[in-house]
C-alpha cells in the first residue's frame, strides 16, 4: 500500500528480510538494522511470524554460541518480543525454543538470561503503534529500562524508569505519590509537548510510543 516506505510482495519483502539479518551478525552498530526490520513488520504485519521463525533458526545451535552475531540475534528478537506478538502457533514454538532449548540447556548463559527476559516480556506485549526508538533498542539490548524525563509545573523535573510496557496512567499514579499528591482531589495527566502542539498523552498510551515520536 502507498506509504512512507516502498514495499513489493510480501515474498520478495521477506527474503529482504533474510538478508538482513544475515548482515546483522556482522554489523558493528546493528541498532539501525535492528529498527528498519521492526519498521518493516511494522507496515507489514505478515511478516511478524516470519521473522519470529527466522530469529528461532538463527539461535538454534549457532555456530557461535555467545558470540557476537548469536548476541545480536538475542537482542533483536527481544526488541520483537517488546513491540509484537507472534500467532498462537508461533508463540508456543517460540516458548518451548525458549524454556527448553534454552534455559534449560544452558542456564547460566547469557543466551538464557535474553531467552527469560523475552518470556516475561511476551506476557506484557499487546502491541505498538511505534517501533522502539533508537534509544530503547539500546536499553533493550542491555535488558534494561529507560529513563524519561517529565517537567512537573512548580516542581523539579522528574526522572521515571521506565520499560516497553509503561503506560501514561502509570508514570501519572508515581509522580502523584512522589510530589505529596495523593490525596488531592485533582486529576492528573501527562501532556506531550512539542514547538507546534500540546495534547495530553492517553492514559493507556505507552511512553515508549511516544518517546520514539519525539525521536
Amino acid at each position: 500500500a502507498p506509504g512512507p516506505r516502498s514495499y513489493t510482495t510480501l515474498r520478495d519483502e521477506a527474503v529482504k528480510l533474510f538478508n538482513s539479518l544475515q548482515q546483522l551478525e556482522l554489523e558493528r552498530d546493528p541498532v539501525p538494522l535492528m529498527q528498519g526490520v521492526l519498521q518493516t513488520c511494522l507496515d507489514l504485519p505478515p511478516l511478524v511470524d516470519e521473522i519470529y521463525c527466522q530469529l528461532v533458526k538463527q539461535t538454534t545451535e549457532p555456530p557461535a554460541p555467545g558470540g557476537q552475531g548469536d548476541l545480536h540475534y538475542w537482542q533483536l528478537l527481544t526488541c520483537m518480543s517488546c513491540t509484537f506478538l507472534p500467532s498462537p502457533p508461533v508463540l508456543r514454538f517460540l516458548r518451548f525454543h525458549l524454556d527448553r532449548r534454552t534455559e534449560s540447556r544452558s542456564p547460566a548463559s547469557e543466551m538464557a538470561k535474553y531467552a527469560c527476559f523475552i518470556r516475561e516480556a511476551l506476557g506484557k506485549t499487546k502491541g505498538r503503534e511505534c517501533v522502539p526508538s533508537l534509544e530503547e533498542i539500546l536499553v533493550l539490548m542491555r535488558r534494561q529500562e529507560m529513563v524519561c524525563t517529565v517537567h512537573c509545573p512548580g516542581a523539579p523535573a522528574c526522572s521515571v524508569a521506565i520499560s516497553s510496557h509503561t503506560t501514561a496512567e502509570e508514570v501519572a499514579r508515581e509522580l502523584v505519590s512522589r510530589l505529596g499528591l495523593s490525596q488531592s482531589p485533582n486529576l492528573f495527566a501527562l501532556y506531550e509537548q512539542s514547538r507546534r502542539r500540546e495534547q495530553p498523552v492517553g492514559r493507556a498510551t505507552l511512553l515508549a510510543d511516544v518517546l520514539t515520536r519525539f525521536e
